[in-house]
This record gives C-alpha cells, sequence and structure tokens, in this order.
C-alpha cells in the first residue's frame, strides 16, 4: 500500500518537475530575442547552463550514488531551480541570465539522477522499462499544459511573468517529493531474505543482489557506456538547438500571436512523448534497445531538414508540424537513456554516476550545438544552421546502426523478475 502511493506520488512528481522545467529552453530563447539579444549571444549564454551542468555532472552522479536520502537530493535541486526562475523573471541583463542559467545547469544534473534513483527503487529491474515510460508520459503531460499556460502568461502578461510562473510551479514538486515514503522498500526484503537464507548479515547480503559498487575504471573500460555516451553526444549536437533556433527566428520575423506559436511547438510533441513513452518501455523490454534507439534517432535529421523548408515558407506556422516530430525522439531518448543506465551499472552500485556520465556526453553535444549553431545563423543564415544539425542527426543514426552493442540482458530481467514474485508483498 505505502509503495502504490509512493509510484502515484513518483507520478505528479514527475509532472510538476516538467512543469518547472519548461520555463527553460525555448521561452528564454525568445524572451533574450525580445530583450535585443543576438542569435550568438542567445546561443552562448544557453551554452552556459550547460557547461556548468557538464562540470557537474560526475560529481553530482557519484554523490547521488552515495547519498541514501535521494529525496533530500531531489529538494535541493528543486529548490535551486526556484532560485534560477526568479532571476530570470527579476532581469535580462548579462548577470542576472549568466547566474541563472549556471544555478539551473547544476540542479537539473543532481535533479536527474535522483529522480532516477527513487524510480530504481521503487521498482525491480524487470518493470524499470515501464516505469520509465509512464515517468515520461507524466512528465510529458506535465510539460504540455504548463507550455499552453507558460504560452498565455507570454502573450497576454509578459515574458518575463512566464520564469515566476515557474517559480511557482516548483512548490508543488515538493509537495509530491515528500509524499514519496519508503523508496527502498522493495530492496530490503530481498537483502534480508538472502541474508537469512545465507545466514549473513544484511551488508553482506548487499553484495550478494549485486549492490557492491564497481569502480569508475570498469565503468569507463565498458565498451556499451562509450558508444552509447557518443551517441548521446551526437544526438544532443543535433537537438539541442534546433527549437531554440526556430523560437528565435520566429521572434524576429513573426509580430503577433509569437509566444501561443512557440507554445504550440512545445505542447505539440508531448502529446505525442505522453502516448508513447509507455510503448517505448515496453518494446524496449520486447524488441531490445538498439531497434528503439534507431526509430527515434532517426527522426533528427528528417526534423532538421524540414525545419529549414519551414523557415524559407511564408508561414511560421509551419514549425509546429514539424516540431511533431520531436515527439518521437524525446519519447524514446527519455526512457532510453536511463534505461541503458541501468543496463550498463544499474546493478552495481554505479547507476546515477553512469547517468552523470552520460548527462555529461549530453552536456558536450548541446553546448556545441547551441554555440555553434547560433553563431552560423549569424553569419551563414538559419538554413545552413539547419543543414548543420541534420548532418549531425545523421551521423547519430549511423553510429547507433553500425557500433551501439545490444544492451538488453535478458537473463538479469528474468532473475529481477524471479526476485519480485518472490519477495513478499509489502
Amino acid at each position: 500500500m505505502v509503495i502504490a502511493r509512493s509510484l502515484r506520488a513518483l507520478d505528479w512528481l514527475n509532472f510538476f518537475v516538467a512543469n518547472v522545467q519548461t520555463g527553460f529552453g525555448p521561452f528564454i530563447a525568445s524572451y533574450l530575442a525580445a530583450n535585443k539579444w543576438t542569435q550568438g549571444e542567445i546561443g552562448l549564454m544557453l551554452s552556459v547552463g550547460t557547461i556548468s551542468a557538464m562540470a557537474s555532472q560526475l560529481p553530482a552522479g557519484a554523490l547521488v550514488d552515495a547519498l541514501r536520502n535521494k529525496k533530500g537530493a531531489a529538494a535541493a535541486a528543486i529548490i535551486a531551480i526556484i532560485v534560477s526562475a526568479l532571476l530570470l523573471g527579476a532581469s535580462p541583463t548579462f548577470v542576472a541570465v549568466f547566474a541563472a542559467e549556471v544555478l539551473h545547469g547544476f540542479a537539473s544534473c543532481m535533479l536527474v539522477p535522483a529522480m532516477a534513483a527513487i524510480s530504481l527503487a521503487l521498482v525491480s529491474r524487470a518493470d524499470l522499462g515501464n516505469r520509465l515510460g509512464r515517468n515520461a508520459r507524466w512528465a510529458s503531460i506535465g510539460s504540455a499544459l504548463t507550455a499552453a499556460l507558460m504560452g498565455v502568461f507570454g502573450e497576454y502578461l509578459s515574458l518575463r511573468s512566464v520564469f515566476f510562473l515557474t517559480a511557482a510551479l516548483a512548490l508543488p514538486a515538493l509537495v509530491a517529493l515528500n509524499m514519496i515514503h519508503h523508496e527502498m522498500a522493495p530492496v530490503v526484503p530481498r537483502m534480508k531474505k538472502a541474508a537469512a537464507k545465507a545466514g549473513a548479515s544484511i551488508a553482506e547480503a548487499v553484495s550478494a543482489v549485486g549492490e557492491r559498487p564497481e569502480s569508475l575504471r570498469d565503468l569507463v573500460r565498458d565498451p556499451r557506456l562509450l558508444t552509447f555516451a557518443a551517441c548521446v553526444v551526437l544526438f544532443h549536437l543535433s537537438n539541442a538547438a534546433m527549437l531554440n533556433l526556430a523560437a528565435g527566428e520566429v521572434t524576429a520575423h513573426m509580430g503577433d500571436n509569437v509566444q501561443l506559436v512557440i507554445a504550440a511547438c512545445i505542447i505539440v510533441p508531448q502529446f505525442i512523448v505522453a502516448g508513447l513513452s509507455p510503448w517505448v518501455g515496453r518494446q524496449a523490454q520486447n524488441w531490445g534497445r538498439r531497434p528503439v534507439l534507431i526509430l527515434g534517432f532517426s527522426a533528427l535529421p528528417l526534423r532538421a531538414l524540414l525545419f529549414a523548408a519551414a523557415s524559407s515558407a511564408s508561414s511560421p506556422y509551419l514549425l509546429v508540424p514539424v516540431q511533431m516530430l520531436d515527439g518521437i525522439s524525446a519519447a524514446v531518448f527519455g526512457v532510453m537513456l536511463p534505461l541503458i543506465a541501468a543496463d550498463v551499472a544499474g546493478g552495481k552500485g554505479r547507476y546515477n554516476l553512469c547517468i552523470g556520465f552520460f548527462g555529461l556526453a549530453a552536456g558536450v553535444g548541446a553546448t556545441l550545438s547551441t554555440a555553434i549553431a547560433g553563431f552560423v545563423a549569424d553569419k551563414f543564415g538559419v538554413n545552413t544552421s539547419f543543414f548543420g544539425l541534420a548532418a549531425a542527426g545523421a551521423l547519430a543514426v549511423a553510429l547507433v546502426w553500425l557500433a551501439m552493442p545490444e544492451t538488453r540482458d535478458a537473463a538479469a530481467n528474468e532473475e529481477a523478475a524471479k526476485q519480485k514474485e518472490a519477495t513478499p508483498a509489502a
């Protein structure tokens, strides 16, 4: 009963955290563009946040692995995001925006692994794909609804009001987090059972169920980790700048309803993510990881090329149907990153460090994407920038197809399922 309530609270936590994160990204690009920032300046400032996240991804992942109180780590990150939103709303000056981006980048790299750790602790490895799909569904619903609300605030109140709304929406996230209890409940019975059977202590049983931490050297030697990290770099190199670039272009050339168009570009793919994510989690268990990755990554180059065509068209409203392809990529990537992290290191005590490693790879790709795409757009035009993003997406698909090993461990999944069946109901 306690676990069921905690799982429902986890649904709402994903919903409200997505609410908060929606306020960062395209809305910042539009906010800064409206305050006479150039595309190059916007791209550079957005890169500041990802650079701060890059610097703290690995330490944050290792810290979350070491901390028993995952909820405390998540709460601290949410509070830091509130502060960063208030800084953005206070002033669009360089100092305020810089500080907000640094704080948000640091907080996000703590929040993602903390929430993944809570999810993994609440369910078995065999159920993790389904749980991650459910997390992504609730997050996408939260993003869609909040993007609509923020679009209305930005259009009819002010762009600045979007960030005050972001801070306010973080408060229910803290309430939902507080409602999650006994997140280690599914693990402890297995430990006790193993200890009783072997006549050993619970600490010794931890090793028996595969919780002893693997060394960092062993982790980085795993070819699955390195290959997927390279795929993550290319994914974000292609993906990170696309909507921000389109949002800045729309703001510069469209007078009316600009915030509503940007909100629609966020909302529409979120409905796709909400519908597709549970299916992605199931098929990752049934088909394996590689086929699902290829499906999601293939949407990247197609989307970039269509954005280039839409930017040349007379109607900016064409951006909305093109952005639907982002729903496919987002559903696949959002489920697969923590799932592959669990495949590689989840049973060895380095799950969150592994997520941090992939987060560092994402930061590298996103930093290069926003900075390079912004300057290329300033110097050579927006279409040239989109063509470069399409090329990066094509390379990502090729790498998954040719080099990415299958990480699904059928034996581990079967064993986890047996352990779940043998565990007494909570």
